[in-house]
């Protein structure tokens, strides 16, 4: 006698299972499904006059470990409407069961997506092997592919932020587009340019807010298919903006930064370490080239024929140009950077041995090496002896550093740099002055402010930037008034490179479309 269901877990609407049994380890299931007929496909006449009958194998999902397979019969029917050219056909089977020419019980599919969407291709076969349910990995990426049916269509966007990934760094890059809403990406754009951005905006008009980078494509390509939308900047680029110009400017100022720092004289080369030789001789080499693009330059010979005639880059020139290629040591970040003042303190102290402070800074949670603290050690102990601060003085970045976030933090020793460089370089201090009144305004929201510094900076170091402010003048209003930011954007960007590493290589567009834009 035909019984309809032997556990809960096997439980399919419209099946009748027939029998059970368990072969090594397999639970094979025997069963047909309820209906009495069918209807014709072409003509849509219902018939229960049986025909023949075949078996289909269906994967389920598993049950306490074991791989569970569905043996199915299923049976043809006579089309008996005498105009329909189609003489049998087969029994549908309804969606919890199957699909046309599947291999898998509907309710599958959910699982095989989610695991897929996770792992991807090759990992998440070796999950579902070890879940009891061995499908292969063209079987992951094929469902994925297929995306879910059920799936109800977002609403339109309103306020989006797009900006640019790489798909090989350096070479070809793509867009991602993100509700801010929502916080979903909602589209993958194959590249960056601007009639593709265009193409994308113009199939979405309801589009009110952008958020963007301050690159010219984005923003040239939303002016022109997004006239109604309003662009705001990203603030985090308008702070490192704010700050590369800065940089910039210190920069500028070495030569005359480098004799107000050394007040017992040039350099010496022969106190200096190897490492501090290797870049004295390539500064040496630096400013030799230095003073002929000048001399070049003083001549009146273009920018692309100097380039031709001393084989530097034409970047390199403007460069040199505007002051900022005299930096004689570019030191690196250093792991002892944010033990600066407790080695001082130690230092001063009277502790002069490498191994004793190190063991202090560890005991501190320093995590770096006996090497980096010993060596510190050795080249203080060498400009004590000398009689100076250093044998390599300081880099831009340094000093840049210690006129801005180790201002107010920082040794005795930055209070002495920055009262040299406020007697010596007082543009540099003017300059000091509009980065922080930027900083305030950036965090105060009040964009009555924006006109104003403006104004002010244009006659600082810091003119090129705030011309660049001020073409972009309302994007970056907005950013100041409105609460949205490409934050998300660079989260979401964040995770589509370790989706695109993790699929090593296979990262299509189709597959990491649907990777990247499933629902969380």
């Amino acid at each position: 006698m035909a019984v309809k269901a032997w556990d809960s877990s096997l439980t399919l609407p419209g099946l009748i299972v027939e029998s059970r049994a368990v072969v090594d380890g397999t639970v094979e299931v025997s069963g047909r499904l309820a209906s009495a007929g069918a209807m014709c496909p072409d003509c849509a006449n219902p018939s229960t006059s049986l025909h023949s009958r075949y078996d289909r194998t269906l994967s389920d999902l598993p049950v306490s470990g074991s791989t569970v397979r569905l043996r199915l019969s299923v049976r043809r029917f006579r089309c008996t409407h005498t105009s329909c050219q189609r003489r049998t056909f087969s029994e549908p089977l309804a969606p919890p069961v199957g699909r046309r020419y599947g291999r898998r019980v509907g309710r599958c599919d959910a699982l095989v997506r989610a695991v897929a969407v996770a792992l991807g291709g090759r990992p998440g076969a070796r999950m579902m092997a070890r879940l009891a349910a061995p499908w292969s990995r063209d079987t992951m990426l094929r469902v994925l592919r297929r995306g879910d049916p059920a799936a109800e269509l977002p609403p339109p966007a309103r306020v989006v932020g797009i900006d640019d990934f790489a798909w090989r760094r350096g070479h070809s890059y793509g867009s991602i587009v993100v509700d801010l809403e929502r916080r979903q990406v909602i589209d993958l754009l194959p590249d960056r340019q601007r009639d593709t951005v265009i193409a994308w905006l113009r199939q979405n008009p309801q589009v009110e807010i952008i958020c963007r980078d301050r690159g010219p494509g984005y923003g040239a390509a939303a002016s022109e298919a997004a006239p109604q939308a309003r662009q705001v900047a990203d603030r985090w680029h308008l702070f490192e903006n704010a700050s590369a110009a800065f940089l910039a400017a210190v920069r500028s100022e070495m030569p005359c930064l480098r004799r107000a720092l050394a007040p017992t004289g040039p350099v010496d080369p022969a106190t200096l370490t190897r490492a501090e030789r290797i870049q004295w001789d390539g500064a040496q080499l630096r400013e030799a080239l230095n003073r002929q693009i000048i001399d070049l330059a003083a001549q009146g010979i273009p920018i692309k024929a100097m380039s031709r005639a001393t084989g530097v880059s034409r970047q390199t020139i403007r460069k040199v140009l505007r002051g900022q290629r005299h930096d004689t040591f570019r030191s690196r970040e250093s792991s002892l950077d944010a033990w600066s003042l407790t080695l001082e303190a130690e230092w001063n102290a009277g502790c002069r041995i490498g191994a004793e402070l190190w063991r202090r800074l560890k005991a501190s949670g320093f995590a770096g090496s006996l090497r980096v603290v010993s060596e510190w050690a050795t080249r203080r102990r060498r400009d004590e002896k000398l009689g100076h601060s250093g044998g390599a003085g300081l880099s831009a970045r340094t000093i840049a550093r210690s006129m801005t976030i180790e201002r107010e933090t920082g040794s005795a020793q930055t209070a002495l740099i920055n009262a040299v460089i406020e007697k010596a370089v007082p543009a540099l201090i003017t300059a000091r002055e509009a980065l922080d009144r930027f900083h305030a305004m950036m965090r105060s929201k009040d964009e009555a402010r924006l006109d104003p510094w403006i104004a002010m900076a244009a006659d600082t170091k810091l003119a090129a930037f705030a011309a660049g402010v001020e073409a972009d003048k309302d994007a970056i209003a907005a950013a100041i008034a409105t609460p949205w930011s490409s934050g998300q954007v660079e989260g979401k960007i964040n995770r589509l490179k370790a989706i695109k590493r993790q699929m090593f290589g296979r990262a299509k567009i189709d597959l990491l479309k649907a990777r990247v834009m499933a629902p969380a």
